[in-house]
């Protein structure tokens, strides 16, 4: 069953300029990633720091794959740079409602 990940993001005020990049340049490897469905970007309209990362998994277990790459040195990413708190996981399943 697939997985929608949500990663919400608080960026840093001197950084919002740079954030578009930064983010991009992340989620290239992310969309590269095997079980990866898709990924949007959404930026709050009342607060242009704020940005939520919306990501298509094919399974939990792709899920879970990505984000143990992402804690290894070849996985690091420069997202960290530019926020100004640790973003914020959250994980859904479809219900069939």
């Amino acid at each position: 069953m697939s997985v929608t990940s949500l990663l919400d993001l608080q960026v840093a005020p001197a950084s919002i300029s740079d954030a578009p990049a930064v983010i991009s340049g992340v989620l290239a490897a992310t969309r590269a990633f095997d079980g990866c469905l898709g990924v949007d970007v959404l930026i709050d309209t009342a607060d242009p720091a704020h940005f939520v990362v919306v990501e298509t998994w094919a399974s939990l277990a792709h899920d879970d794959a990505y984000r143990a790459w992402r804690a290894t040195p070849e996985g690091a990413s420069a997202l960290g740079s530019i926020l100004a708190a640790a973003p914020t996981l959250t994980r859904f399943e479809r219900a069939e409602v």
